[in-house]
């Protein structure tokens, strides 16, 4: 199930505030509705997986079997990313104090092993900031499955005329099938016969 655009809009907007959290939060959200990436793929970024290609930051992003891809970041995404390790007192770029450290961390302590130094979990991701936030803008979260931004960035990247194939790159699949998936051009109703027949 993919989200609308209203919905994406809505999405991005859910975290308020100017806590570490929100940037965070707001920084996640972005990184997975605006480059398709797994929640797995998201959590394994570190700080130096920034890199600037061509005078462009790409995230370096590691792929299922170990597959590196680099996709070009997001204008927005970008700057929330940014927010957030200001606020966090990390750069990217390989600067700071810890370029190898995870990008996305907890940030409050707990007594899992690697506390605010860890990554965060997939599964923490899916239910304590896409659902969550999912049930704060109004969206029914018991719909939204672990890769429904993941759906929606590739859906809206098709609808608003990528190519199929870069898409089917920027998501790392092996087979365009796979991509075909996310292809909702056909089902438009105003694609349909309906509106050609003339009498």
């Amino acid at each position: 199930l993919a989200l609308g655009d209203d919905q994406a809009r809505a999405l991005l907007a859910a975290p308020r505030g100017d806590s570490l959290k929100a940037k965070r939060d707001r920084a996640i959200l972005s990184m997975l509705l605006y480059h398709g990436l797994r929640r797995e793929e998201l959590c394994r970024l570190r700080v130096a997986d920034i890199e600037t290609r061509r005078g462009v930051a790409h995230p370096r992003v590691f792929g299922k079997g170990v597959k590196v891809r680099y996709v070009p970041l997001h204008p927005a995404t970008g700057r929330l990313v940014h927010e957030y390790l200001e606020a966090a007192g990390r750069s990217a770029g390989g600067g700071g104090e810890d370029p190898g450290g995870a990008l996305f961390r907890p940030v409050v302590n707990n007594a899992s092993p690697g506390g605010l130094e860890r990554g965060l979990e997939p599964g923490s991701v899916h239910r304590e900031i896409v659902a969550r936030y999912c049930r704060e803008a109004g969206i029914a979260a018991s719909g939204i499955g672990p890769h429904a931004l993941r759906a929606t960035a590739a859906t809206n990247a098709l609808d608003h005329g990528a190519d199929i194939a870069r898409v089917q790159a920027w998501l790392g699949h092996a087979d365009i099938s796979t991509t075909k998936m996310y292809d909702r051009r056909g089902e438009r109703p105003e694609e349909s016969p309906t509106f050609r027949v003339e009498f």
